[in-house]
Parts: structure tokens; sequence; C-alpha cells
């Protein structure tokens, strides 16, 4: 365990060296979110509420899912790539560290960083150019943080599921930026799924992805009963499983493959 709380301090101080990136991310959030936040209040004009939920509510959802965006940042699947490219894979499974642990850990560092680096400054931006992003019932602040780490959990599962796909790919960088921006409409980030129809939400329902953003943004604006999302949430723990069952498997067989024929 210490040495993964060392590879966190090091990616937290890693990461507090790159302003400019810093800069560059809130930039590119803002301009989202600011962009988001007129395209509901014109959809929202002379409306008082769409799919039980109020222009307000809405406002406050765009602000939370861009602040959500930086919790959701991985950079598991970048690191498998390049591994492979370079073919270091097989001596870096070598190293007295598992090595998805490492990735892992750096993660929650760079996480930690941007925390404070962009999170908190999106949140005052939106809050001060947007309005107050209030949760609706504080009652249910509990059940917002278990989801929300369950969700980055999902998160990360699918990104180093699809990170394992550049041992036969080689190079995926141009996939990662599809898959990215992929999750975040099938996830409800940019356009809640209950804006879908009917057909299409219920199959998108079916998948991990809702449980990324939708759920645990559905929790703070308040949209739906708590019985309904300690439903939802049963089910993303269920997704949680699944994911983490399949991923040990994928695992044990690219250890495998790697150890027989090297990186």
């Amino acid at each position: 365990m210490k040495k993964y709380l060392f590879i966190i301090k090091t990616q937290i101080i890693k990461s507090l060296t790159y302003e400019f990136n810093v800069y560059g991310n809130i930039i590119m959030q803002t301009i989202i979110m600011i962009t988001s936040a007129y395209f509901w209040r014109a959809l929202y004009s002379g409306r008082s509420t769409v799919e039980g939920v109020d222009a307000d509510n809405m406002l406050t959802y765009v602000i939370i899912s861009s602040a959500l965006s930086v919790l959701l940042i991985t950079n598991v699947e970048r690191r498998i790539g390049r591994s492979v490219e370079k073919g270091t894979v097989a001596c870096d499974m070598m190293k007295p560290v598992s090595l998805f642990w490492m990735f892992f850990a750096e993660d929650i560092g760079s996480i930690v960083a941007l925390i404070f680096q962009n999170m908190l400054p999106i949140l005052l931006i939106g809050s001060v150019m947007i309005k107050l992003p209030v949760m609706a019932d504080i009652k249910d602040l509990p059940l917002f943080i278990v989801s929300v780490i369950e969700s980055f959990l999902i998160n990360w599962l699918i990104a180093a599921l699809f990170g394992m796909t550049a041992f036969t790919a080689v190079n995926i960088n141009a996939l990662i930026q599809v898959k990215k921006h992929l999750i975040r409409l099938l996830s409800g980030s940019i356009i809640p799924i209950w804006f879908f129809p009917e057909s299409v939400a219920k199959v998108l329902s079916s998948l991990p992805f809702v449980y990324i953003y939708q759920l645990p943004l559905s929790i703070y604006i308040g949209r739906g009963t708590r019985a309904e999302h300690m439903v939802q949430m049963q089910i993303q723990f269920i997704w949680l499983v699944i994911l983490s069952a399949l991923f040990f498997l994928v695992h044990n067989i690219v250890t495998r493959k790697v150890m027989v024929q090297g990186g």
C-alpha cells in the first residue's frame, strides 16, 4: 500500500506542475458549460418543466455535470497504449508493483490535483455566471457521494478494458477520443437520457453508461424518489461487479499472453 500511496503523491506533484494544461482545461470546460446553459435556457423558454425537470434544475445539472467530468478523467488507456507501443509492457509487468494498480494510483493522484485545479474553479465560475448549484435535498448527499465513487470505478474499468485493446490494435489514440465523447453522449452528461425517444432511452438504460453521469446527477437535482435512486444504485453496483469480473478475466488473459510472447 505504501508503494501506491507514493505513486499517488508523485502524481499529485506532477499534475500540479503543468499549469498551462490546467488553464486550458478550465477554459474548455467553461465554454462547454456556458454554451450548454444557454442551450437549455433557450429550450425551456416559455416552459415551466420538461420531463419533470424545471429550468433551474437543468442548469444545476449542467454545472454539476461539468464538475463531474473532471473527476471522471482517466489516463489508464493512454498508459497501456504507450507501454504496448514502446514495447516496455513486459518489463512493466515484472516490476514489484501491479501494473494496473499503478495506473489506478496515478489516476487517483491526478484527480486529487484536478479537484483543486479544475473542479473548484469550474463550480465557482458556474455559480457566478449561471446559478448556484444547490442540491435538491441535502439528505441525499451520502447517496450522491457513493454514486459518484461507483461511477468513477465503472468509468475507470471501462477505460482499462478499452485500453487493453492496445494489445491487438497497438495504437488506440484516435479511438480513445471517440470513446471519450461517445461515453459523454450515452451517459447523459450532455443530454439527459430522459430527453431521448422512449425506445432509445430503454436501450441506453440497460447499458452501464447511464450510471456514470446520469444517476449521480439525477440524485443531485432530485429527479425521482429516494426509493428509485436506491434501486438504480443497486443496478449500478451490479454493473460494477460485472465490469470488475470482466476486467480480471481479460487482465489474466492479456498477462499470460504478454509473459509468453513478450512485449
